[in-house]
């Protein structure tokens, strides 16, 4: 029996082995933030200083320019009640803000917040990044769709996988080099993904920030909204409803002591 034990590890281990490394990182809290707990949180990013917040719901979605440091919100602007805010994205001075369901990819100037068009896609909207030369858009699938980021296009649609299987639920999305990083919808993890592959290569396990977050209960205060700061190179995040945001780095994990660290584990790729 022993033999029969030994030899399935074995198995495992070669397996793990032979595909390709996956690291697995974790969030290193380096400020605690205070959060507009009124937030649904839908999309996020950092600029010059700033945050730029997208949050959602409908009769409630709205587009905010927030002061990291202090949580307040400088300025607000209320969406139209038939629109449900979702992804955020700058390009050059112009913000782009998913919609949900309506289609429609709302254009704003940075300096003033006013409308000065749209663009219309098919399919829902959740979350948006510009890699300073595209945009990446999720739709809550396993695939990441490449868009022009002057007329909104479609350059391209890039299936995301772990260890070969489809990672579904993407949501809030940001560009990094290279690199997407996703929100998993309703899991405590974030994403690194290759855009040349689709194939993800880091997980992010940030259920650390739970026990800090205060968040309220319920099953839409999860963790979205994922900045990063280039400068420091660092990132912000924080989660629908949570009074707290957090500025952190992404670390690796301490080192597993035991063989079962090295065998592939389901990381939840799929519903």
């Amino acid at each position: 029996m022993m033999r029969v034990i030994l030899s399935l590890c074995l198995l495992c281990w070669g397996a793990a082995r032979a595909m390709p490394a996956v690291e697995r990182l974790e969030v290193e809290v380096l400020a605690v933030l205070p959060h507009d707990p009124g937030a649904f949180t839908q999309g996020l990013l950092h600029h010059q200083g700033y945050l730029y917040e997208s949050t959602g719901l409908y009769g409630d979605s709205s587009l905010r320019e927030v002061d990291p440091a202090s949580g307040e919100v400088l300025r607000q602007l209320p969406l139209d009640p038939a629109f449900f805010g979702e992804g955020l994205a700058l390009v050059e001075d112009r913000l782009i803000q998913l919609t949900w369901r309506e289609g429609l990819a709302l254009i704003w100037r940075l300096d003033d917040f006013r409308l000065v068009g749209a663009h219309q896609y098919a399919g829902e909207g959740w979350g948006l990044c510009f890699d300073g030369e595209a945009l990446w858009m999720s739709d809550g699938s396993a695939t990441l769709y490449r868009r022009d980021a002057h007329d909104f296009s479609l350059l391209a649609a890039v299936e995301v996988s772990l260890h070969g299987r489809p990672m579904m639920k993407l949501n809030e999305l940001a560009c990094v080099g290279g690199h997407v990083y996703a929100n998993v919808w309703r899991r405590d993890r974030i994403v690194r993904i290759d855009t040349s592959t689709g194939r993800i290569d880091a997980e992010i396990d940030a259920s650390a920030l739970n026990p800090l977050s205060e968040r309220p209960g319920g099953r839409e205060a999860v963790l979205n909204g994922i900045a990063h700061d280039p400068e420091r190179d660092e990132f912000y995040l924080t989660g629908k409803f949570w009074p707290t945001m957090f500025r952190v780095r992404f670390v690796p994990r301490p080192e597993c002591a035991s063989l079962q660290c090295m065998v592939p584990v389901d990381m939840g790729t799929g519903d």
